[in-house]
C-alpha cells in the first residue's frame, strides 16, 4: 500500500514537472511573439501622430442629406484619402450629418484638408459664364498627368460621352467668342471669365483653362496653363477622386506631432508593463502555484487581446491602451473569486478536488453577471461615445470576451490538470496558500479554524462612511457653485487647445504677449514640467491652426499639438454624455433586478450614483479638467462598481436563500448581511488592489493625455470599493426590512391550468 502511495506521488510529481516545463515554454513562446503582433498593429494618431477633423456634411443644393448621399460622401472621401498614400485610415460616419476622418501618420496636414474638402467639381462654361457641360461627360478616374505642346506639365481629361462633347464644340465654333472654359467649383458670386481671363491656368484661380474651338470633335481634353508638376498631380487626384455631392465645413479638428505620439506610446507602455508586473508578484504572493497560473493566463489573455484587435483591423489608441491595461486588472478579478472561493471550502475541510469543484461552481454567476454589467456599459459606451470613447469601448468589449476564454476556460482547465495528478493535494499552501493545518478534519468532526473577519461587525462603521461621503458631496456642490461650475475642457467649452513641448522656458507673460500678437483670447494656460497648455475661446479654422503652429515653432522651437472643437461638437457632446449615463444607469436597474430583484437594483443605483458624484465633487474641489475622456472614466467606474456590488449581492443572495422565510426577522437579516460581506471582503481588497495598481503606474508613469482620465478612475475605484460595502448594503436593508412579514402574493391556479399542467408520461 506504502509503495502504491509512493509511486503515485512519484507519477504526480512528474506531471506536475512536465506540464510546468510546457507552461514555461507557453509563456517564453508569447513573450517572443508580443514585439512582432504589437508591432503589426495599426496605431491611432495619439501614438504616432497625424491629423483629425470633423466634418458637418450638408446638401450643395440645400436639401436635406440622406444615407444615400452620406455614403456617396464616404466613398469619395474614401478616394481621396488613398490618394494622399495614408496607411489605415478611419472614416466614420456619425449620427445623419457628420463625417469623422482620421489620418494617422499624415505629415502634411494643409494638403490633407485640402484634398480632403475641396469640393472638385469640373464645369465646360462659355465666355458668359454660361454651363455648357458638367463633368458627367468625363469617364470617371481616368485623368491622367501629359504635357502640353510645349512641354509643360498638363491634365489629360478623357471623353466618356463623345456624342455630347461633339454637339457643344460643335456649337461653341460659330460663337462670336467661340471659347470654353473649364472651371474647377465654379462659384457664381466670385467666379467670372471677364475678371478672371488673365488668371486663367495660373495658380489659386478656379478657372484651369479657356481653349479657342475651332470646330467640333469627339475627343479627349487637354488642360493647359502654367502649372506646376505638384499642381497638375494634386489636379488629376482631385478630378479622379470624384466630385463631392456635398459640402463639407470643418467643425472640430486635432493635430498630434509624431514625436507627441512616440513619446506618449513609449510612456504609456512602460506603465503598463509596471502594473502588469506588479499585478504578478501580487497574485504570486497571495496565491502562490494558482497566482503563477493566473499570471500565465494574464500574459495570455494580454497577447489575446491584441490578437482580436489586430483581427478585426483596429486601431490602437491612447484610450484603448487605458482600457486594456485597465481590463488586466478587471480580468484578474474573475480568478480572485474562484480562488476565494476554493480557500473557503477548503477552511470547511474539503479536499483541495472537492474544493476547487465546488469553488469554480459557486463563482460562475458572480463573474458572469459582473462581466454582463461591465459589457452592457461598454455598449452603451460605444452607442452614444464621442471617437476617443468608442475607441476605449471596443477595447473594453474585448477585454470582456478575452477574459471569459482565458481567465475562466483556460486557467480554470491548467488548474484542474495540475490538481488531478495528485501532487497537491497534501500541498495545499503551495499550491494556493492555504496551510494543512488551517484545514479542518471533518471525520473528526472538527469545526473551521480560519473564518476571515470572524468578529468584525462591518455594518457598524457606515454611518462614518456616509458622513464622509455627504462631506465631501457637498463641499463639491459649494466649489462648483462658487467657482461657477466644472473647469471644462475643449471638448465641452469649444474653442481650441493648444498644447507646447519645448525646451525653452516661457512665462506666463510671454504667452499672453504671444495671444494678442495673434489676435487671440487665452481662457486658460497651464505649464507644468512637460509641457504648455492653452486654451482659447476662439474656433480656430485650417488657416489660423497653420498661422498658430509656425509661430509657435518659430519663436520657440516648439512642437505644437492643437485641438478644435466648435459649438455644434460641443453640445452633441454634452448631450450624449448626459444620454449615456442616463441609459447605462437604467440598464443595470433593469438587469440587476431581473437578475435578483428590485432592491438589489435600487441599492446597487444608489450606490453607483454616490460613486459618480464622489468624481464629480472631488473634480468641482480641486479643478481638473473635465473632458469626454473624463466622461468615459465615469462610465468604466460605473461598470466597475456594479461588478463590486454584484459580487456581495450574490453572495447576501445566496445565503439567504438558506434560511426560511418564516424564519427571517430584522436581525438576522443584518446578521446574514454581516456574514456575506465578510465572506466578500478579502475578494474585494485584493480586487480593488490589482485594478488600482495599474491605474497608478498610469498616474504616474503614463502619458499627461489620460491623467484626468487616470485619477476619475482612481477616484472611482477608491469609491465604489467602500461604496459597494457599505452604502449599497445599507440601503438594500433598508429596504428589504421593510418586506419582512409582509404577505407574499399566492398566484391564482385556476382548474383549467391545473388540466393544462397533466401531461400524460411526464407529470401523470
Amino acid at each position: 500500500m506504502k509503495e502504491k502511495k509512493e509511486k503515485k506521488a512519484i507519477q504526480g510529481k512528474r506531471k506536475v514537472i512536465i506540464t510546468s516545463i510546457v507552461l514555461v515554454i507557453l509563456t517564453v513562446t508569447m513573450c517572443f511573439c508580443f514585439p512582432p503582433l504589437f508591432k503589426s498593429l495599426n496605431f491611432g494618431l495619439d501614438l504616432q501622430g497625424g491629423f483629425e477633423v470633423l466634418y458637418e456634411v450638408k446638401s450643395i443644393d440645400g436639401s436635406k442629406m440622406t444615407d444615400e448621399k452620406m455614403n456617396s460622401t464616404y466613398k469619395t472621401l474614401s478616394k481621396r484619402i488613398d490618394s494622399l498614400g495614408v496607411s489605415e485610415p478611419e472614416i466614420i460616419i456619425e449620427g445623419n450629418n457628420k463625417i469623422r476622418v482620421k489620418l494617422a501618420g499624415v505629415k502634411n496636414e494643409d494638403d490633407a484638408r485640402r484634398q480632403l474638402a475641396t469640393v472638385a467639381t469640373l464645369s465646360f462654361r462659355d465666355t458668359e459664364d454660361k454651363l455648357l457641360m458638367t463633368s458627367d461627360v468625363l469617364a470617371s478616374g481616368k485623368a491622367k498627368v501629359t504635357e502640353d505642346a510645349s512641354g509643360n506639365p498638363a491634365v489629360l481629361l478623357s471623353v466618356k460621352d463623345k456624342d455630347k462633347f461633339y454637339a457643344v464644340t460643335n456649337r461653341v465654333k460659330d460663337y462670336k467668342e467661340n471659347m470654353i472654359v473649364i472651371w474647377l467649383d465654379y462659384d457664381p458670386n466670385t467666379n467670372h471669365f471677364a475678371t478672371e481671363k488673365n488668371s486663367c491656368g495660373t495658380s489659386g484661380s478656379n478657372c484651369l483653362s479657356a481653349a479657342t474651338v475651332s470646330q467640333g470633335f469627339a475627343s479627349d481634353v487637354i488642360i493647359q496653363g502654367n502649372f506646376t508638376t505638384e499642381e497638375v498631380n494634386n489636379l488629376v487626384d482631385l478630378i479622379n477622386s470624384g466630385s463631392l455631392p456635398s459640402k463639407l465645413t470643418e467643425i472640430s479638428s486635432k493635430t498630434v506631432g509624431a514625436s507627441f505620439g512616440d513619446e506618449t506610446l513609449q510612456k504609456t507602455l512602460i506603465a503598463g508593463i509596471i502594473g502588469v508586473i506588479c499585478i504578478v508578484i501580487i497574485l504570486v504572493l497571495i496565491y502562490h502555484f494558482a497566482g503563477i497560473v493566473s499570471s500565465i493566463s494574464m500574459i495570455m489573455y494580454t497577447l489575446l487581446v491584441f490578437f482580436i484587435f489586430w483581427l478585426i483591423g483596429g486601431v490602437l489608441t491612447l484610450p484603448g491602451i487605458a482600457a486594456l491595461v485597465l481590463g488586466i486588472g478587471m480580468a484578474v478579478d474573475a480568478n480572485v473569486i474562484t480562488y476565494s472561493r476554493i480557500k473557503e471550502e477548503l477552511y470547511k475541510g474539503r479536499s483541495l478536488e472537492m474544493a476547487f469543484k465546488i469553488g469554480s461552481k459557486e463563482s460562475f454567476s458572480s463573474i458572469f453577471d459582473s462581466n454582463v454589467t461591465t459589457l452592457l456599459v461598454a455598449v452603451i459606451m460605444f452607442i452614444f461615445g464621442e471617437s476617443s470613447v468608442k475607441g476605449f469601448a471596443t477595447m473594453l468589449m474585448i477585454t470582456i470576451f478575452v477574459t471569459i476564454i482565458t481567465m475562466i476556460i483556460i486557467t480554470r482547465s491548467l488548474l484542474k490538470v495540475l490538481i488531478n495528478t495528485g501532487y497537491f493535494s497534501n500541498k495545499t499552501n503551495l499550491f494556493i496558500h492555504v496551510k494543512e493545518t488551517e484545514i479542518p478534519d471533518i471525520k473528526k468532526e472538527e469545526k473551521p479554524k480560519v473564518i476571515p473577519f470572524r468578529n468584525t461587525n462591518f455594518l457598524k462603521p457606515t454611518k462614518i462612511f456616509v458622513i464622509i461621503s455627504c462631506i465631501i458631496l457637498l463641499g463639491g456642490g459649494i466649489f462648483l457653485i462658487s467657482q461657477g461650475g466644472f473647469n471644462l475642457g475643449v471638448d465641452f467649452k469649444a474653442g481650441s487647445d493648444i498644447s507646447l513641448v519645448t525646451k525653452q522656458k516661457i512665462t506666463k507673460k510671454q504667452i499672453k504677449e504671444d495671444m494678442k500678437e495673434l489676435k487671440l483670447k487665452e481662457t486658460e494656460i497651464t505649464i507644468n514640467q512637460e509641457n504648455i497648455d492653452i486654451m482659447i475661446s476662439n474656433v480656430l479654422n485650417a488657416n489660423q491652426v497653420k498661422k498658430v503652429k509656425n509661430h509657435f515653432t518659430d519663436k520657440y522651437t516648439a512642437k505644437v499639438d492643437i485641438g478644435v472643437v466648435s459649438n455644434v461638437v460641443k453640445e452633441q457632446l454634452i448631450n450624449n454624455a448626459i444620454l449615456s449615463v442616463i441609459v447605462a444607469i437604467l440598464g443595470i436597474i433593469i438587469y440587476i433586478s431581473l437578475r435578483f430583484k428590485f432592491s438589489y437594483g435600487l441599492a446597487s443605483v444608489i450606490a453607483l450614483i454616490h460613486d459618480i458624484g464622489m468624481i464629480f465633487a472631488i473634480f468641482a474641489i480641486t479643478r481638473l479638467e473635465v473632458s469626454t475622456m473624463f466622461i468615459a472614466a465615469v462610465l468604466a467606474i460605473i461598470g466597475y462598481s456594479i461588478n463590486d456590488t454584484i459580487v456581495c449581492f450574490d453572495r447576501i443572495r445566496e445565503n439567504l436563500d438558506k434560511i426560511n422565510d418564516k424564519k427571517l426577522t430584522k436581525e438576522k437579516l443584518e446578521e446574514v448581511t454581516n456574514q456575506s460581506i465578510r465572506e466578500t471582503f478579502t475578494r474585494t481588497i485584493w480586487t480593488s488592489l490589482t485594478t488600482i495598481i495599474p491605474v497608478l503606474t498610469l498616474i504616474f508613469l503614463g502619458s499627461r493625455e489620460i491623467l484626468e482620465f487616470n485619477i476619475a478612475m482612481l477616484i472611482g475605484l477608491i469609491s465604489g470599493t467602500y461604496s459597494s460595502i457599505f452604502i449599497a448594503t445599507t440601503i438594500f436593508l433598508l429596504v428589504e426590512k421593510k418586506n419582512i412579514g409582509k404577505k407574499k402574493k399566492i398566484k391564482k391556479v385556476y382548474k383549467d391550468d391545473l388540466e393544462e399542467k397533466m401531461i400524460k408520461g411526464v407529470n401523470c
